[in-house]
């Protein structure tokens, strides 16, 4: 069993599969929740908190929907990460971009920006720096053209976005995914992420998704344009899909 101390934590590397240690020296953005110790004099405020919103961070930070589940960690020591006995890896990006699932990104320099996704339930990195990530189970990486169950995916580099591939078939042979299609529940072999062109795409080795809190802030805000009969017909389907096991 080895014991650690702040100068024996590895620097921007792997404890084991499932924490990471980042050398803090300046400042990194980190997702709420995802600190489990530090060492040194370390400070984290939250993102539309730090020193009045400083103008890197409005600069780096460009995504409404996720900004209040984020800190900037300051100072100097060593700040270790989990994410519920995730694995979790650290990326490296040199002028490119990449598109990961917000639920399962954890930290990144302030050399990289991120931006919001024009696909729900993502966010979109860009620039020169190196971001941790979590994931159910190793990463596997594949290049279009590829189709993805949506639980599974993690994220694509340098290539287009995806688009919806529905099987029309596997519906209407099944009358158990007509019913869960109609309660708006579907699994990956109804509808899939369809990549094409050139690029890398991220799996994780699991198809159980981690909860993402924006969801519910995203869906709440698009339901103002409902209308009143509309907003009454959705409550129904969710609260009969709320009660399926």
């Amino acid at each position: 069993m080895t014991t650690y101390t702040a100068a024996s934590l590895p620097d921007d590397d792997n404890v084991n599969p499932y924490v990471f240690s980042i050398a803090l020296a300046g400042e990194w953005f980190v997702t709420k929740g995802a600190m489990l110790a530090y060492y040194g004099t370390v400070r984290f405020e939250a993102v539309t908190a730090y020193s009045s919103v400083a103008s890197w961070v409005a600069a780096r930070f460009s995504s409404p929907i996720y900004v209040q589940d984020w800190v900037v960690a300051e100072g100097h020591g060593k700040v270790l990460l989990g994410d519920r006995g995730f694995d979790l890896n650290a990326y490296q990006l040199d002028a490119g971009n990449l598109t990961i699932k917000a639920s399962n990104l954890l930290a990144f320099e302030p050399r990289l920006d991120l931006k919001q996704s024009i696909v729900p339930g993502f966010v979109t990195l860009i620039g020169t720096g190196k971001f941790v990530a979590s994931s159910n189970g190793p990463v596997i990486f594949v290049e279009p053209p590829f189709r993805a169950d949506p639980d599974a995916l993690l994220g694509w580099a340098d290539c287009p976005s995806p688009s919806w591939h529905h099987d029309t078939q596997w519906m209407a042979a099944s009358m158990a995914g007509m019913i869960h299609g109609a309660l708006g529940r579907v699994s990956g072999e109804e509808r899939q992420y369809d990549f094409t062109g050139a690029g890398t795409i991220l799996l994780q080795s699991s198809e159980i998704p981690r909860e993402d809190p924006a969801v519910l802030r995203l869906v709440e805000a698009q339901t103002a344009l409902l209308s009143n009969s509309q907003a009454g017909s959705l409550g129904q389907k969710l609260i009969a899909r709320s009660q399926q096991p």
